[in-house]
């Protein structure tokens, strides 16, 4: 609790009381104003200043990103070469020395990458941020939960960066992206965000308590990065379990990942093919599903997606009361 004076105390002084954004006069009492921080705010209550913070959400996201680029003398090129760099790393490995024989196998992971990459961003910043922020969590009342969300806008910046990169190397393997499935890319990032947005709230509010959070979560990242279908294609998941009917039902629990979908469809739109041929054989990459079929799947990770979103902001207001004591 912060407690500020503003003006000694009249005949008839009345306190000001702000809690979880909301703000009441409770007359009788002080001239003294008072922020509460309230862990107990209800769910309603948390998305309206969420929303009414999202400047403040701006800012703070402005502010990461200055901190991340700070005394740099190539500042935001480095995000680009980056990416740039890793795109021809992989095309030398897997192109030259590995010797895969997939048609511009390097857009193909570089598609999947970019989801991951966001991903795997904001989630792994996450973990730290309400514990390096310790200093304005415990003297400034605002939403919390706005500190998780500004690391994703930061992943949300290097993402976009990383898009031109992407788009310079289409060009210059004269690779042409399906424009049909273009269209719902959209649907797709926001799915992509939400479910970003659930797990950087959760991961940050817990890590407050259980500070081998980080490390658990650097390990569980690398498991999830090679469930996901962007180093192999999901054809090949597919291919090997055709051969074993019992085990078919595999199938669909790694498409129970919520990455996988979102995945497949940037590869599906920017890569523009679901199959090619090498010495005379036929090899599947994605499914040959329609423009229907991918939105629909992403439609029903979106709303698992939203859920989660929501209970982990239920649980970040659980957890949120006892955070200035934690830190």
């Amino acid at each position: 609790m912060s407690l500020s004076v503003d003006e000694p105390a009249s005949a008839e002084p009345e306190r000001t009381s702000t809690i979880g954004g909301s703000t009441r006069f409770v007359p009788g009492q002080s001239n003294d104003q008072i922020t509460v921080v309230n862990g107990k705010v209800q769910l309603g209550q948390r998305l309206k200043d969420l929303w009414a913070n999202r400047e403040l959400l701006i800012l703070l996201t402005r502010s990461e990103l200055k901190v991340k680029y700070k005394n740099s003398v190539l500042g935001y090129v480095w995000s680009m070469l980056n990416p740039a760099l890793v795109l021809a790393i992989y095309f030398v490995v897997f192109k030259i020395i590995a010797k895969n024989y997939q048609p511009n196998f390097a857009i193909w992971l570089f598609a999947g990458l970019l989801v991951w990459n966001l991903f795997n961003v904001a989630a792994m910043s996450a973990t730290s941020v309400v514990v390096g922020k310790a200093g304005i969590v415990k003297k400034v009342a605002f939403p919390r939960e706005l500190l998780a969300l500004s690391v994703v806008g930061v992943a949300l910046v290097l993402f976009a960066i990383q898009v031109v990169v992407l788009v310079v190397a289409m060009l210059i393997f004269g690779v042409s992206p399906d424009w049909s499935m273009v269209a719902i890319l959209p649907l797709a990032l926001v799915t992509l965000v939400t479910f970003t947005g659930a797990i950087s709230i959760f991961l940050s509010a817990v890590n407050v308590y259980l500070r081998d959070t980080q490390h658990l979560t650097e390990v569980l990242m690398m498991a999830w990065f090679w469930g996901t279908p962007i180093v192999y294609t999901f054809g090949q998941i597919s291919g090997e379990l055709a051969k074993y009917p019992s085990l078919m039902w595999m199938k669909y629990v790694f498409l129970s990942n919520p990455i996988t979908p979102i995945t497949m469809t940037f590869q599906r739109a920017i890569y523009g093919r679901t199959q090619y041929t090498h010495a005379g054989n036929v090899y599947h990459v994605l499914p040959n599903w329609g423009v229907g079929s991918y939105a629909g799947l992403l439609g029903v990770v979106l709303a698992v997606s939203i859920g989660l979103f929501l209970l982990a902001l239920i649980v970040f207001g659980r957890l949120e009361g006892n955070f200035a004591e934690e830190l």
